[in-house]
């Protein structure tokens, strides 16, 4: 037997049973009362009950109308509070998100992007998984995770994943500040082929840009340490056992001011300068290393997460704002100093040109054996 029953007519019912009152129930809808009685009434009809008890004085609910009210009422109720509860998260942003990160970006940009989301969306709970980067992809895939960060220094490209690319940053050589190769006015990738080098593994995300900017240079088995932290790499570059090779923020080079390591970084640099007394050299040509958001591909974020993924974005778009006037509109690119404040050159002695644009315009990196630009 099917039944043409209403959600309006058992919404009556319920507002009549629990006020014993056709006449408060129809001020409660903004209806007649004779509304809400034929409402009633197509109701018992559908249902083939007799629900209500009616005089002249009073409204009564039968047996069976008694036991039909505990159970529709009580359903009524469930759907008011889950209706309640997405409305709220939508626009409260309540709610827990998870966000995965590679072990470098969770040390440095990441927990301050948090902060800045936290304080921005208070009633959200957020939560920091710090994991190699192969594994960040992959919780981000099985959905353990609403959104990850990861540093790419190519086009990343994924069946499973949506990629946004935030922000690039230029490798980098860190030196100790009586090395040689510290006092020359710029620093190219074959003065680095027989030096010993340290740079982060492949769970930072950065290692192939290195090993692709070196492939031809260095002669066989020249040392190539690789640490899990940016920490290491500087520790053992003061110490002289190799040079550190690591992105590192170049806002602090433009004007010509000196910039040392130890100087404390803006503070939505992506990859801050390590501390410690280091001398810190772009290299050339420039490699990027990108910092990208990656999500589900054909899966939308949940409302607390889409609120976090955007004030993300909105952080880098921030960080980069002046790198972003950097490129004209005919893409003419901007005069550039080193880190520690000294001209770059390129192999004929003239100043180089470089243009980082920033998170509204994120360029794709293109790596060749020995050359990477940004078009």
């Amino acid at each position: 037997m099917s039944m043409n029953v209403s959600l309006q007519q058992l919404k009556v019912f319920v507002a009549v049973a629990r006020a014993r009152s056709f006449t408060r129930a129809a001020r409660e809808f903004g209806l007649t009362q004779s509304a809400v009685s034929r409402c009633v009434r197509e109701l018992e009809e559908a249902v083939e009950l007799k629900l209500f008890d009616r005089t002249t004085r009073q409204v009564e609910l039968t047996l069976a109308g008694s036991g039909f009210e505990r159970r529709i009422g009580r359903l009524l109720d469930e759907i008011e509070m889950a209706l309640n509860e997405g409305r709220d998260a939508h626009q409260a942003h309540s709610g827990v998100v998870l966000v995965a990160s590679n072990p470098v970006l969770s040390s440095t940009w990441v927990p301050a992007a948090l902060a800045r989301c936290a304080a921005a969306f208070p009633s959200l709970s957020l939560q920091l998984q710090d994991l190699p980067q192969a594994a960040v992809l992959q919780a981000v895939e099985q959905g353990e995770a609403d959104f990850g960060v990861i540093a790419e220094s190519v086009p990343f490209a994924s069946g499973n994943l949506d990629v946004q690319p935030l922000s690039a940053t230029p490798l980098c050589a860190l030196l100790p500040a009586h090395h040689p190769l510290a006092l020359q006015g710029a620093l190219r990738w074959d003065d680095l082929a027989r030096e010993p080098l340290v740079t982060l593994n492949r769970d930072a995300g950065c290692r192939g840009a290195v090993m692709r900017a070196l492939d031809g240079l260095r002669p066989e088995g020249r040392p190539l340490q690789e640490f899990a932290h940016v920490a290491g790499v500087a520790r053992m570059a003061q110490l002289g056992m190799g040079i550190g090779v690591l992105p590192v923020c170049v806002d602090g080079a433009r004007g010509g001011h000196a910039h040392r390591s130890g100087e404390v970084a803006h503070a939505t640099c992506h990859w801050p300068a390590p501390a410690g007394p280091l001398v810190t050299r772009l290299l050339h040509p420039v490699v990027n290393v990108t910092t990208m958001l990656v999500r589900r591909r054909h899966r939308s974020l949940r409302p607390c997460a889409q609120a976090a993924w955007s004030q993300f974005m909105a952080d880098s778009s921030a960080l980069d704002g002046s790198d972003a006037q950097a490129s004209s509109q005919d893409n003419e690119a901007l005069p550039e100093t080193s880190i520690d404040g000294s001209p770059m050159r390129g192999s004929n002695g003239a100043p180089t040109r470089v243009a980082l644009r920033g998170a509204d315009a994120p360029p794709p990196l293109q790596v060749t054996r020995t050359h990477a630009r940004i078009e």
